[in-house]
């Protein structure tokens, strides 16, 4: 089964971006975490987020 889960809302409420240490929102349909400050967003593989800035993506303005 590969069904996608959702983050936990306790680990969203712990984890910030790396490299603003803002909080991050949790984008489902990309099953992403999104820095908006940093403008990054960071892939979720196996239910865990890769929270390394060279693996995240940056998002266009």
């Amino acid at each position: 089964m590969t069904e996608e889960r959702a983050v936990d809302p306790k680990l969203l409420e712990l984890l910030v971006c790396p490299v603003t240490k803002s909080t991050l929102r949790y984008d489902a349909a990309a099953h992403e975490l999104i820095s908006d400050q940093a403008k990054l967003a960071y892939p979720i593989r196996d239910g865990i987020p890769i929270m390394i800035p060279e693996e995240a993506r940056t998002l266009d303005a």
